[in-house]
């Protein structure tokens, strides 16, 4: 289903918001790596908000992404502050992990396997 002007436009919103937030509750580096918010879904009824969380050399990306949720609320009480004269209610935070780094990088590897299988092959 295509996405709506509006979710697109809420959805920006709060990934700029809550870029501004990872970085002043110190969520943005952790365990000697970067997390940022790759990406954000709002549902068409506006009452949830997906973030798909970019985990970049970070040593235990699960322990990282369970830190964020256990400071939701605080997430939350920051996000309301800072949207709360565009928005009437602010939706229901999810976070999820966004695989599609680790992706591209096997996609990569498995170029260059076949690559080097090929240069390997006499023809």
């Amino acid at each position: 289903m295509q996405e709506s002007k509006r979710q697109k436009q809420i959805a920006a919103l709060l990934n700029e918001e809550m870029n501004g937030i990872f970085r002043r509750l110190g969520l943005n580096m952790m365990d000697g790596g970067m997390v940022s918010i790759s990406g954000v879904k709002v549902t068409p009824d506006l009452l949830e908000a997906r973030f798909y969380l970019s985990f970049f050399q970070v040593n235990d990306a699960e322990a990282a992404q369970k830190r964020i949720e256990e400071r939701h609320h605080e997430i939350k009480k920051e996000l309301a502050a800072a949207v709360r004269h565009q928005l009437r209610n602010i939706p229901v935070l999810k976070f999820y992990a966004d695989d599609t780094l680790d992706h591209v990088f096997k996609m990569e590897e498995l170029f260059k396997k076949i690559e080097e299988e090929r240069k390997q092959k006499p023809e």
